[in-house]
């Protein structure tokens, strides 16, 4: 990667935690900590990883991304929006009364979204169903899930990463989003997944451990998981919920809460800041 990708990386990678905020803020609810811990991610996805078209949405031989932590499509709507699936200034209506944008993802409205998620564990299952769909077909086609840390404590996850191993799906790739929080507090003292790693190992999935928001380790991450023959790869993200709005970093709080009008100048404004500072690098 060069300096010049890795600086357009985090300029967009800031613009999708700015559409985040800006969604939320507009629809007073959503969930933000997640959508931002995972905002590089997702930056790194469609700005560099799928094959997709924003023109040609339902393109067959599209690669494919299912958020199965469906919760966090406020992340999701940003990057799609600044890809060019459909305009950012929608991002304003999230969760709004007729928006094609609602706080879950839907598959038959909202263009560039492949899978209708939100009860967790089920979008990794639909995930490996497509890729083996795509190897009965021939199509050259990835499959890429994005589950978090706090929804793996489902059994049907692990369901799907046995189904995976046992189907060979080499063409699908596991993200664990593991910023340590969920709903009702650290993932550890909820029901402790811990080790994450050695968990997906055993289940015969192929696993390499990062941090989420260094751009070059994402690429080496889907590198491995590109080259990876016979089995599918995971890959674990540790992340900061909140990542990039200093009062929402490693705050359980902030998993499902809204950002009032004072709280959404503070947060638009360090974002502003770090994107000034990362443009004039």
């Amino acid at each position: 990667m060069t300096a010049q990708e890795k600086k357009q990386l985090e300029m967009m990678a800031c613009k999708v935690r700015m559409g985040v905020i800006e969604g939320t803020h507009s629809a007073k609810a959503g969930h933000p900590g997640g959508s931002l811990s995972a905002a590089d991610l997702f930056t790194f996805l469609y700005f560099k990883e799928l094959r997709v078209d924003p023109n040609r949405p339902g393109w067959e031989d599209r690669d494919r991304f299912v958020l199965s932590k469906g919760h966090t499509a406020p992340g999701l709507y940003a990057a799609l929006a600044n890809r060019g699936f459909f305009p950012v200034e929608d991002l304003l209506t999230l969760r709004h009364i007729g928006s094609y944008l609602q706080g879950h993802p839907n598959m038959n409205e909202t263009p560039g979204v492949d899978m209708s998620t939100g009860s967790l564990g089920q979008g990794i299952s639909a995930a490996a169903g497509m890729a083996l769909a795509a190897k009965y077909q021939g199509k050259s086609c990835r499959v890429y899930a994005l589950l978090g840390d706090g929804e793996i404590q489902e059994g049907e996850v692990w369901e799907a990463m046995m189904f995976a191993h046992h189907y060979k799906l080499d063409n699908l790739c596991v993200i664990i989003d593991n910023n340590g929080l969920q709903i009702d507090g650290n993932v550890a003292d909820v029901m402790n997944p811990y080790p994450i790693v050695d968990k997906l190992r055993a289940f015969g999935i192929e696993t390499m451990e990062i941090d989420g928001h260094d751009f070059e380790q994402i690429e080496a991450a889907f590198y491995m998981a590109r080259v990876t023959k016979g089995r599918p790869f995971a890959i674990v993200m540790k992340t900061v919920k909140g990542k990039g709005v200093s009062y929402m970093e490693n705050q359980v709080g902030w998993h499902g809460k809204a950002p009032n009008d004072e709280e959404y100048e503070i947060a638009m404004r360090e974002l502003s800041a770090h994107l000034a500072e990362v443009e004039a690098m």
